[in-house]
């Protein structure tokens, strides 16, 4: 049946792919962005999804967010934590900002984000949540210690979130994708590039409809048994 579906970092790459995915499965659908406000009104403009915008590493703001949305669509019954950022460092050359304004925004939102969207499902009983891990929080990678950091807390913080609501009638998954084409990755230098492509078994990268499908799949009604569990979908660049 059509809910009511709040994407995180909707507007663009994996989360333009999901919300509309998400559309096409017949919900009521919110995009969620940060700062660029031309990409999300050529997103508006070109799917007809309506755009929020706000800083989902601030707590107040995501309350006052998910509000707006509920009062122009109604409930929150889906949402999917995907917004994300890279500030890439080796450790030893990492400054205390780039650690925290990554882990704020990829880990910190989980909590901002569930903690007001969640009261609400529990209370009605039904909750689809679904949050974007990445492949660098189960391996690790060079100069992403602030990003694989946040990448695996938002897995362990799935599992206990998910224990927390199974009562409730309300699932919460993560996905991990590998290497996808998408902007944040066509920023890597080309030699960079080449070699992630060469490691990945199928020997390309994934497509963000190829995740977006898998997300679809996890909110749907009649994906009440799925809960807990990390979807791994990389190409076979790792097998847990």
């Amino acid at each position: 049946m059509p809910r009511v579906a709040v994407v995180t970092g909707g507007t663009r790459g994996l989360g333009r792919a999901i919300a509309t995915g998400l559309l096409a499965e017949g919900h009521h659908v919110a995009a969620v962005y940060r700062g660029n406000e031309d990409a999300a009104r050529a997103f508006f403009d070109d799917t007809g999804i309506p755009v929020y915008g706000w800083d989902v590493a601030d707590h107040a703001a995501c309350a006052d967010g998910l509000a707006r949305i509920e009062r122009d669509l109604g409930p929150v019954e889906i949402l999917v934590n995907n917004a994300g950022i890279t500030r890439d460092a080796m450790l030893h050359r990492m400054s205390e900002a780039q650690w925290w304004e990554v882990i704020r925004t990829n880990l910190g939102s989980m909590f901002n984000m569930c903690r007001h969207a969640v009261g609400g499902m529990r209370e009605r009983g039904f909750g689809r949540i679904v949050n974007i891990s990445s492949i660098n929080g189960q391996k690790g990678q060079l100069g992403q210690a602030n990003y694989a950091a946040s990448k695996a807390g938002v897995i362990g913080f799935t599992k206990s979130l998910a224990l927390e609501s199974a009562c409730k009638g309300i699932t919460v998954n993560a996905v991990a994708p590998g290497y996808c084409e998408t902007e944040m990755v066509g920023a890597v230098a080309p030699e960079v590039l080449k070699g992630i492509v060469e490691a990945i078994p199928v020997a390309r990268l994934g497509l963000p409809e190829e995740i977006a499908r898998v997300v679809t799949m996890l909110v749907r009604d009649d994906a009440g048994f799925i809960t807990g569990a990390t979807i791994d979908i990389n190409g076979g660049q790792r097998m847990g």
